[in-house]
C-alpha cells in the first residue's frame, strides 16, 4: 500500500519537511514534490535522491504535479510568502488566502480524499480556508497549529528545570499567533504541577518566550523552517503509523466555526477527537481572545 505525501511549495519550510522526512524512519514510501520553479525543485529531488544510500528508509522521492495527489494519504500546503523582520502573522493574510483557492481545488479535482496538513501561515485561517475551498470533513483537515509552540516550550521548560522535554507535559494552546497561551494549571513535570518547580513570574516569562520565539528567529536569520519541518514529521508519523498520538494542531471547532489549536487524538483518519481541557477563569479570557482574533481575521476575509 503507497503511504505517500505530496508537498505543495518547496521553499524553505517545504524542503525543511522533506529533508526530516529523509532522515527519520517513517513509513513514507513516496515524496512528491510541486513547486512553481520546477527547475528548482528537479535540482532538490536530485540532491535528497543522492542521500538515499544513508536514510533510514527507502523512499520514492520525484517530482510531480496535481494528479500526484489522487492517490496521496497527505498532501501538505507549505506555500506561500514568508514572514519578513517586522511582520505578524495576520500580516500574511492577504498574501496568503489569494494562492489557496487554486491550490485547494486543483488539489481536489485530482481526486484527493485524504489528509491536508497545512503550515502556511496565519495557519489558523489558511487551515479552515482549506477545509471550506476541500469540502472535506473537518477531520481530514489538520494545520500545524501550535505543535511548534508547545516543542518549543517543553524545552524551555527542560533546560530551566533539568530533565528531558519529553518527560514535560505541557501546551501551548488558541491562535499560532500572538494571542497563544500556555494555560498552566494543566502543565506538569510528571504528576507534579508545574508550580511546585518554577514560580509565577518564571513561568510568565517563559511564555513571552515561546510566543516571542519565531520573531527573535526572524530577526536572526531571516526566516524559520527546521524546527516546523519536525514538527510536520511528527503529525505525520502519528497519522501513517495510526498513533492515537495526542498533539497539539489547529482542528475545528464546531462552536465557533474556526481552527484553533488545541490537544488532539491523531490517527490514520486525522482527527479522532480533542481533548477538553479545564480551564481556570484567566485562560478561558485568553482563550477567547484567541477565538476573537481568529474571528477577525476570517471575517475580513470574507468581506
Amino acid at each position: 500500500m503507497k503511504q505517500k505525501v505530496v508537498i505543495i511549495g518547496c521553499g524553505n519550510v517545504g524542503m525543511s519537511f522533506a529533508y526530516a522526512l529523509l532522515n527519520q524512519r517513517t513509513a513514507v514510501n513516496e515524496l512528491v514534490l510541486i513547486d512553481l520553479d520546477t527547475k528548482r525543485i528537479e535540482g532538490e529531488v536530485m540532491d535528497l535522491n543522492h542521500c538515499l544510500a544513508f536514510a533510514p528508509s527507502k523512499i520514492d522521492i520525484k517530482v510531480g504535479d496535481y494528479e500526484d495527489c489522487k492517490d496521496a494519504k497527505i498532501v501538505c500546503i507549505a506555500a506561500g510568502a514568508n514572514q519578513n523582520p517586522g511582520e505578524t502573522r495576520m500580516d500574511l493574510i492577504q498574501k496568503n488566502s489569494k494562492i489557496f483557492e487554486s491550490i485547494v481545488k486543483n488539489t481536489i479535482a485530482s481526486g484527493f480524499n485524504g489528509i491536508f496538513l497545512v503550515a502556511t501561515n496565519p495557519l489558523d485561517v489558511m487551515t479552515y480556508l482549506t477545509w471550506k475551498y476541500s469540502d472535506l470533513p473537518a477531520r481530514q483537515i489538520i494545520g500545524s497549529g501550535t505543535s511548534l509552540d508547545t516543542a518549543r516550550l517543553r524545552y524551555l521548560l527542560s533546560e530551566q528545570i533539568g530533565v528531558n522535554p519529553k518527560n514535560v507535559h505541557a501546551y501551548v494552546i488558541g491562535e499560532h499567533g500572538d494571542s497563544e497561551f500556555v494555560p498552566w494549571s494543566n502543565t506538569s513535570i510528571g504528576l507534579q504541577n508545574i508550580e511546585e518547580y518554577l514560580d509565577k513570574n518564571t513561568l510568565e516569562s517563559i511564555g513571552e518566550n515561546v510566543k516571542n520565539a519565531a520573531y527573535e528567529i526572524i530577526n536572526r536569520k531571516g526566516a524559520t523552517y527546521y524546527g516546523i519541518g519536525m514538527c510536520l514529521v511528527r503529525i505525520t508519523n502519528a497519522i501513517l503509523g495510526n498513533e492515537n498520538s495526542i498533539i497539539t494542531v489547529s482542528t475545528y471547532d464546531d462552536e465557533n466555526e474556526i481552527f484553533i489549536s488545541m490537544p488532539c487524538i491523531i490517527n490514520e483518519n486525522g482527527i479522532k477527537q480533542k481533548i477538553n481541557i479545564e480551564l481556570n477563569n484567566q485562560e478561558k479570557e485568553k482563550l477567547q481572545k484567541s477565538i476573537d482574533t481568529i474571528k477577525e481575521a476570517i471575517t475580513s476575509l470574507e468581506e
